[in-house]
């Protein structure tokens, strides 16, 4: 148990990491997608659709296997890192455009009217409201990707999925180990749960408020 405990706290980690770079990588793509530039906004979008539309597994081995071929070897664990963070960024994205494009036009018009930048009125004006419709979406993102880093364990990333593999190798009790790395997972991923859940019945006040 203590050695599936401290896997855990890979797990924790790799998730967090990968989900900053998703995080921000997102917005970045987000505002690339969204760009007037069809230079930037078509390769924004191919990115995006060969994200969604390939595996996770395959950006994995991408990132893991096709950077040793030009000499970058990464270890297990920041390439899995890498590319689940790339993996989610695209998803991220999506959830960034849908919260930027639900603000009413005339709000940038108005913004505009006044001398602000577009640079000025996405950050001061366009995003400060959008987050009551990003946070929930963003944070069942965090949910899976807590769940998808066991994908890692398939490059041999420290983390719960791959000690459970290696100690059921040790001591053949495969059932009690994945029953209690699931419960591990349960344990990790119903906090989260709950702060989702929480997001959306604030948006839907903020919403309804709104509305009123």
């Amino acid at each position: 148990m203590p050695q599936l405990l401290v896997a855990a706290g890979y797990t924790m980690k790799m998730a967090a990491a990968a989900y900053i770079i998703g995080a921000v990588a997102g917005l970045f793509l987000a505002l690339a997608r969204r760009s007037e530039r069809r230079v930037v906004s078509i390769p924004a979008l191919v990115y995006i659709e060969f994200v969604r539309a390939t595996p996770t597994l395959t950006q994995i081995f991408l990132i893991y296997f096709s950077l040793a071929l030009v000499g970058i070897v990464l270890p297990a664990f920041e390439a899995a890192v890498i590319a689940l963070g790339l993996h989610y960024a695209a998803y991220m994205a999506e959830t960034y455009r849908a919260g930027i494009e639900a603000i009413h036009r005339g709000q940038h018009e108005a913004a505009q009217a006044i001398g602000m930048t577009r640079g000025e009125t996405m950050r001061y004006i366009i995003l400060p409201q959008s987050w009551r419709i990003i946070l929930p979406p963003m944070g069942n993102s965090a949910i899976s990707l807590l769940k998808d880093t066991s994908v890692a364990s398939l490059i041999s990333a420290p983390e719960l999925m791959l000690r459970a593999h290696d100690l059921t190798s040790e001591y053949y009790m495969p059932m009690e180990l994945y029953l209690t790395v699931g419960a591990m997972y349960l344990v990790m991923t119903y906090p989260l749960s709950l702060l989702v859940r929480r997001l959306e019945r604030m948006a839907a006040k903020d919403h309804k408020a709104a509305g009123n």
